[in-house]
């Protein structure tokens, strides 16, 4: 049997937590942050949990977790 292929794309994004949770960065932090308010820069800053609905979509891209 082969060996499942893990998405490059999806192994850069993503990482695991201690309790197996996946943590993601906040995205609309690159750049033009001029026009962006300073509530929504600060609120984006560090990382968050991935939602519920989507862990199952991100887990089928990591195989190996």
């Amino acid at each position: 049997m082969p060996k499942m292929k893990t998405r490059s794309s999806v192994k850069k994004r993503f990482s695991v937590t201690g309790t197996g949770k996946l943590k993601r960065n906040f995205a609309k932090k690159r750049h033009c942050l001029f026009c962006k308010t300073q509530k929504m820069k600060r609120q984006a800053r560090g990382t968050t949990l991935v939602a519920n609905c989507d862990v199952q979509i991100v887990k089928q891209f990591l195989p190996y977790l």
